[in-house]
């Protein structure tokens, strides 16, 4: 698989982030017309301080004929109750009929402790909790859950069918949770490497263990088509910096071998981007969800003109 491929998507879905700045509903209906015009898969909403994820994507089902997925990368899961989430969930699933992936993450000890002003006790537990408390209702069945940190007993009245959950996961007994009871991972500043030698292996063992399907393993990879190459990279260092201060990604980040979270960004000609994008699907990544980090509006629209060239094949 090589950059040459011309219109093969290298084995992989490819979806669009849409980033972590929309600030209204018409801004992600906007990005969501245009990924659904470009020729991808799927259109992926970062969870960030602007509109929720969730009801964005149950806004825009009638804009995106033809997109086959539309999820959440990635909803946090403290600060928020199963029961609520569930409903939320479930009514962006009837919207999208189907077409809703729910992407989710713990969060992490900083976030937590400066937003909500709680303790991070146990996150490892309080996700199991939270899946054992919310798988169902994504099924359309009860929960009956009394956890040691969750307690959810409620039947939802929505019709909907059932909601693939996806999980952020870095860790090993996170990646081995996101095997046995999930769709697999959704990963953000994670290279190849780190995906081929430790994310695949442990996850898919774990899914393997449990009977489950091979698991979905979809990669956050962020791109700029320019031939200013340290102007892009200026804005990978700024866009990146909040990742090199959460020890599980500094720990991936230094897995991949690199100085600096930035140097994951892929920046150059169409073909030195495609080639790094070829190298996940050759990692083992089933998805991808792509991120147009660029520095100039000039470099935002020859980005967008060689991903839409290349879908179109």
């Amino acid at each position: 698989m090589t950059a040459s491929t011309g219109g093969d998507r290298f084995g992989m879905r490819w979806g669009f982030g849409a980033g972590t700045d929309l600030r209204s509903v018409a801004e992600a209906r906007e990005a969501a017309r245009w990924a659904d015009g470009a020729g991808f898969d799927g259109l992926w909403i970062s969870h960030a301080n602007g509109i929720d994820p969730v009801l964005a994507a149950a806004c825009m089902a009638d804009d995106v004929p033809h997109l086959t997925e539309v999820g959440t990368s990635v909803t946090p899961l403290y600060g928020r109750h199963p029961i609520a989430v569930g409903q939320l969930v479930r009514s962006a699933q009837s919207a999208l009929g189907g077409r809703f992936t729910f992407g989710v993450g713990a969060s992490s000890a900083g976030v937590v402790a400066e937003r909500f002003g709680t303790g991070w006790d146990n996150p490892l537990g309080y996700t199991r909790e939270f899946l054992d408390a919310l798988v169902p209702l994504l099924a359309g069945e009860p929960s009956t859950l009394e956890g040691r940190q969750i307690t959810a007993r409620v039947e939802l009245g929505i019709d909907a069918p059932d909601t693939p959950i996806l999980i952020a996961a870095l860790g090993p007994k996170m990646l081995a949770l996101a095997g046995a009871r999930t769709a697999g991972t959704s990963l953000g500043q994670c290279g190849p490497k780190t995906i081929a030698s430790y994310v695949a292996p442990a996850i898919r063992e774990a899914a393997e263990k449990a009977g489950r399907p091979e698991p979905r393993i979809m990669a956050l990879v962020r791109i700029c088509v320019t031939d200013d190459h340290a102007g892009a990279y200026r804005l990978a260092e700024q866009v990146s910096a909040f990742y090199a201060a959460i020890p599980s990604y500094a720990h991936v980040i230094a897995m991949e071998g690199l100085a600096a979270p930035a140097e994951l960004h892929l920046i150059g000609s169409w073909d030195q981007v495609a080639e790094g994008l070829a190298a996940y699907g050759e990692a083992g990544t089933t998805d991808l969800r792509i991120g147009i980090a660029a520095h100039t509006p000039e470099a935002a629209a020859a980005t967008r003109e060689a991903l839409a060239a290349h879908l179109s094949g």
